[in-house]
């Protein structure tokens, strides 16, 4: 692990509240993510966290490299030269953006041989931050892989996860600064997770309760909170979908800043296959997504 301090443009005297770990890969939705990161959360200390994966260097410079090298032992030692410069560059890159934001940035370089999603939840553990941040495509349907790497960050990580779709478009980059936090609520340990994490992380933004009834299901009670009920609407082959679609509704008409939900944690691969709340909400609700584990968090009344 490499780690290098970035300069910030906060006093030494100040305390971050909130400790956070960037997946960044140079991409446009890595860059979205810190953008949106920064707005929820402002002055956080933040880890910008690059996995460094086989081929160990992007393919144009792996050309330039075969180009002028003499013999394959020549080409091997300069990919893991020039492959290492590069990953640290991209760190750097993402750790200028961060501070741009005013967070606290440091950069992180890690090499891997695969599995980045699985991988940067290793990392976390060994870290300890509050918070995950990750980018999607935001791809839906057919098109929403199971596996990509937000994916798995979501299924494997034993902390609140925020997953950044992109591109977001204007009116939701707005809703980020002003908008209510929407929770999505079952009355489950994991919802109450959500809840206590919401409360711990965005302590001073409005707070709305949002249970998604199916036939003549209750609107469970969340002591002395009022819950919101909504109706599921739509036709859809799985629950999942069906409450993912209602409650990424109800946040396009409250123009939610941010929706949670709560999730079991270190999700079954059945369960991955077949569709959960939680993911279905990340591939179809078109604004920042949290997803906390239960097991982050205690109940709260």
């Amino acid at each position: 692990m490499t780690v290098t301090v970035q300069p910030s443009s906060r006093s030494m005297s100040e305390t971050p509240t909130t400790r956070i770990l960037v997946g960044y890969d140079g991409s446009q939705s890595a860059s979205a993510a810190i953008e949106i990161g920064a707005a929820l959360l402002p002055e956080a200390e933040a880890w910008i966290g690059h996995l460094w994966t086989p081929p160990f260097a992007s393919e144009p410079l792996r050309q330039r490299l075969w180009k002028g090298a003499a013999a394959v032992n020549e080409f091997v030692d300069a990919i893991e030269r020039e492959g290492a410069g590069e990953a640290h560059r991209l760190a750097a890159m993402g750790a200028t953006l961060a501070v741009a934001a005013d967070w606290d940035a440091h950069t992180l370089v890690e090499r891997t041989y695969g599995g980045e999603g699985v991988h940067l939840t290793q990392v976390a553990e060994k870290l300890d931050p509050d918070l995950i941040v990750v980018g999607s495509r935001g791809l839906g349907g057919a098109k929403a892989v199971l596996g990509s790497v937000s994916d798995m960050v979501v299924h494997y990580a034993a902390r609140p996860v925020l997953v950044v779709p992109h591109p977001l478009l204007m009116a939701e980059r707005a809703d980020v600064t002003d908008g209510p936090i929407i929770i999505g609520w079952d009355g489950s340990a994991g919802a109450q997770a959500a809840l206590a994490a919401v409360a711990r992380l965005f302590p001073t933004r409005t707070v709305e309760l949002a249970s998604v009834n199916q036939g003549d299901q209750h609107t469970p009670s969340a002591g002395s909170h009022d819950v919101i009920p909504l109706a599921a609407h739509g036709r859809h082959a799985t629950a999942a979908r069906a409450v993912a679609e209602t409650l990424a509704g109800h946040a396009r008409h409250r123009r939610a800043a941010l929706v949670v939900v709560g999730s079991r944690g270190r999700s079954a691969v059945r369960e991955a296959l077949l569709g959960s709340v939680a993911v279905a909400t990340v591939h179809h609700a078109h604004r920042p997504i949290m997803v906390v584990p239960h097991v982050t968090s205690p109940d709260v009344s």
